[in-house]
């Protein structure tokens, strides 16, 4: 027959066991999540380049029309360019300064039609939609793993390991200011007329 001290010790090691295999499975999670959350921001950065590098074509294109306000509009888009983008803040930032730019350049469209009616220019108009979209599109899918993220290390149990690990500082989240969306040109509308 088997002692009860037996039946203890084994029930107890199972429990523990139980315990170790729910921390490290967390633990795995965790890291996972904080990956992604860099490697989506990491995506945000390299489609904000892109989308920078479409911008500033634009005001080279601009610059056969009107050579005085793309001049301008380049030392903006030099000085407001940041390198690699690791934050949500970061991320706001940049989005607002291309929608500042892309503001002047479309009225610089509307100030020569004949710039409006050029096919390279057309042609890179869609290359920044292009990549308006990418962006758009990586900010999501920073912000559904944020969530995930937020939620595990909220959530109890997970909540205990997240802390023990020190896993408990939530990752921001990318957000659109609703007065500035309002202001931002629709380059749809720009091109219908």
């Amino acid at each position: 027959m088997i002692s009860t001290t037996l039946i203890v010790i084994l029930v107890l090691a199972f429990i523990v066991i139980l315990i170790v295999g729910y921390i490290i499975a967390t633990q795995r999670k965790l890291v996972s999540l904080d990956e992604f959350c860099k490697n989506a921001m990491s995506q945000i950065s390299v489609q904000l380049n892109s989308r920078w590098d479409a911008v500033q074509n634009l005001a080279k294109l601009a610059a056969q029309y009107a050579k005085h306000e793309s001049e301008t509009i380049t030392n903006v888009i030099q000085q407001r360019r940041m390198g690699q983008v690791t934050t949500a803040q970061q991320a706001n930032e940049q989005q607002d300064a291309i929608s500042s730019v892309m503001g002047r350049l479309i009225a610089i469209g509307e100030a020569y039609p004949e710039l409006k009616a050029d096919g390279l220019f057309r042609e890179t108009m869609d290359g920044v939609r292009a990549y308006e979209e990418k962006v758009r599109m990586s900010r999501m899918v920073y912000n559904d793993t944020a969530t995930k993220y937020n939620r595990l290390i909220r959530q109890f149990p997970s909540s205990i390991v997240a802390s023990m690990l020190n896993y408990n500082t939530q990752k921001d989240y990318l957000q659109v200011d609703d007065q500035k969306k309002t202001n931002y040109p629709d380059l749809d509308d720009v091109f219908k007329k």
